[in-house]
């Protein structure tokens, strides 16, 4: 038995850089969990089903990788999973910057480390943001994010995504 490893995200929508992501954690460990956040402060274009079940069919070959959705705490979710770290993607300082006062926040009140693992250069560009922004105008986001979530978003926002 080794390691599991909790990758966390809203995932709104996953993005080939998240896949990325989570792809090599599964590489280092022996688990992984994608936890899906459901935050109530924010209006997510897919809702906490939705969100699991697009990552469950990106991810559907990586035969050590669960997905599911939680709320509250992420070290009481962590905990709940049986994660030894959370990993979590950098794209730029300005995402270290926010990042590691989450991790030094979540080392402090549940004792869990968290690895930072930088963003392949091919997606340092890409956000969930900027692919809802690009098909809410009707802009291609082939190859930015698995088709299926591609077709989703043209479902969702119209146009010829």
């Amino acid at each position: 038995m080794g390691l599991t490893a909790l990758c966390p995200g809203t995932f709104d929508p996953v993005t080939n850089g998240h896949l990325d992501i989570i792809e090599r954690t599964s590489r280092s460990f022996a688990a992984v969990v994608v936890g899906v956040l459901e935050n109530p402060s924010k209006q997510p274009l897919f809702s906490v089903q939705e969100r699991v079940e697009l990552l469950r069919e990106a991810v559907r070959g990586l035969d050590n990788v669960r997905v599911g959705s939680f709320h509250g705490l992420l070290v009481d979710h962590a905990r709940a999973q049986g994660a030894h770290v959370i990993v979590k993607g950098l794209r730029a300082v300005s995402d270290y910057e926010y990042e590691i006062q989450m991790a030094q926040m979540n080392l402090r009140i549940g004792g869990i480390e968290t690895l930072f693992m930088p963003t392949n250069p091919m997606w340092s560009f890409l956000s969930s943001s900027l692919v809802k922004e690009v098909a809410r105008f009707g802009g291609d986001v082939e190859g930015l994010v698995p088709d299926h979530v591609r077709k989703a978003l043209v479902e969702r926002l119209g146009g010829g995504g």
